[in-house]
């Protein structure tokens, strides 16, 4: 079985983030440069994408849970490659109220290898502006 870390990192590079491995749980970020205000001021920090893995079995499989800020045009066309890819929408909702323009959260999760849902995640990214 593959070391963890190099998983992690292999993972990342699959998706354009930075990863970290703190506590048994692989965290990579993945920055969106989107335009946004939220209450008329610009506003970056929360713009982001995050995909995780852990409790990795002896078969490789992991539990993947994803979140991705989107804008509105972007939902339908990301979310239907996660339904094409067979992996799990648990939730679509906005996390702020007076955004310009309106941003959306996507979470999505399955328990399968790391690399299969880095590489699935990363055909829905393909379809981003940014």
């Amino acid at each position: 079985m593959m070391n963890f870390q190099n998983l992690c990192q292999q993972c990342a590079q699959i998706l354009n983030g930075k990863a970290s491995v703190k506590n048994g749980i692989c965290s990579i970020e993945i920055t969106r440069n989107l335009q946004v205000t939220i209450q008329g001021r610009p506003s970056r920090g929360e713009l982001h994408a995050g995909i995780t893995f852990e409790s990795m079995d002896y078969e490789g499989n992991a539990l993947n849970l994803g979140e991705v800020v989107l804008l509105e045009e972007e939902l339908t066309p990301f979310v239907n490659v996660l339904v094409r890819n067979r992996l799990i929408v648990s939730a679509i909702h906005n996390h702020w109220v007076f955004t310009k323009p309106n941003i959306l959260y996507v979470h999505f999760q399955s328990v399968e290898p790391p690399l299969a849902f880095a590489q699935k995640v990363s055909q829905a990214f393909m379809g981003l502006n940014n």
